[in-house]
């Protein structure tokens, strides 16, 4: 493989890893509090869909990406409703949550726009746009540095760069802050919590609209960037992959970052090389190099995850001693 096929499939890698980085980041923090989340492929997709849906009719990328942070918001609030609130079980709420979405967005697309469930294609200001970083025509004629420069880290979408910030972000706010603190506290024994004088639900509740920002930015990277418009089911089980991601981390911020890039670079290696003939193996039927990125994540959360626990209080409800 020469440098520039390398470059090109980490450009891929980076690209394709980003909405499984900020969905994971959302359920970290939304798994943290005790809130177990299945829904954020739900808040994904219909992020993705009304951010398509928005950008499209005002013809502004930004007012996109508010109305899917909105979107993603909403279905946030009414998992916490039915979890915290009124103490649900949080696999039965997310279950609903992500057949609402797929049900919801195709049939409200299909009304809006007559396309079959999908929206019009998206162009100019009403798409994210890759951002030349500075200095790329100085390095980019230094040996080896000024491609990667170049085709690696430069030319990517402002999400892409969000998402890589909100890493060091969550990690410290996470371990290094008083809010962080309580909320791992929260997700360990809340009771504790509770005694000490903070509210276990207040807490909750703020991590769970977290959950729905990130998965609203993920959404709308999905609709705005990766692709140019919405289509139906088009978060393809990354909700899933993102907790698969989220486990295989054990919970921790900079792991799950480093799970998200090994899942999206599984999945630009079976786009990559797709219908390629494989020495000594001949050509790989395309279904084969779709499945690889799903098969190869089972088999890793099988066989190389260790023993993952989770918070202590994650997917247990809450009711207050009186």
């Amino acid at each position: 493989m020469d440098l520039m096929t390398f470059l090109q499939l980490g450009d891929s890698t980076f690209r394709l890893s980003t909405p499984l980085l900020l969905a994971c980041l959302a359920g970290l923090f939304s798994e943290r509090a005790g809130i177990f989340d299945i829904g954020l492929e739900g808040k994904m997709l219909a992020a993705a869909f009304f951010s398509g849906a928005i950008a499209f009719v005002s013809g502004s990328v930004w007012l996109g990406l508010l109305a899917g942070i909105g979107a993603s918001l909403a279905l946030s609030l009414v998992h916490g409703l039915a979890s915290i609130t009124f103490r649900g079980n949080q696999l039965i709420s997310g279950v609903a949550i992500n057949f609402l979405a797929a049900g919801l967005t195709v049939v409200v697309a299909q009304d809006w726009f007559g396309q079959g469930g999908r929206t019009p294609q998206l162009a100019g200001a009403a798409r994210f746009q890759n951002i030349t970083l500075p200095f790329t025509e100085q390095i980019g004629h230094v040996p080896f540095l000024g491609p990667v420069y170049v085709e690696l880290i430069s030319g990517h979408t402002f999400i892409v760069y969000l998402a890589a910030l909100c890493v060091p972000a969550a990690w410290w706010l996470l371990f290094r802050t008083r809010f962080g603190l309580r909320l791992r506290a929260v997700g360990e024994n809340p009771a504790a919590v509770d005694t000490a004088g903070i509210s276990v639900v207040r807490l909750r509740f703020v991590a769970v609209g977290i959950c729905g920002v990130l998965c609203g930015i993920a959404g709308a990277y999905l609709a705005t960037a990766l692709q140019a418009g919405f289509i139906k089911d088009m978060t393809a089980g990354r909700g899933f992959i993102a907790l698969a991601a989220l486990i295989f981390a054990k919970w921790k911020p900079v792991p799950a970052m480093l799970a998200c890039l090994l899942f999206g670079f599984l999945e630009a290696a079976s786009i990559r090389f797709q219908g390629q003939p494989w020495p000594g193996i001949g050509r790989v039927p395309v279904q084969f190099m779709q499945a690889l990125p799903y098969v190869l994540t089972v088999i890793l959360l099988a066989g190389f995850i260790g023993r993952a626990v989770a918070p202590k209080a994650s997917g247990l409800p809450y009711t207050k001693e009186r």
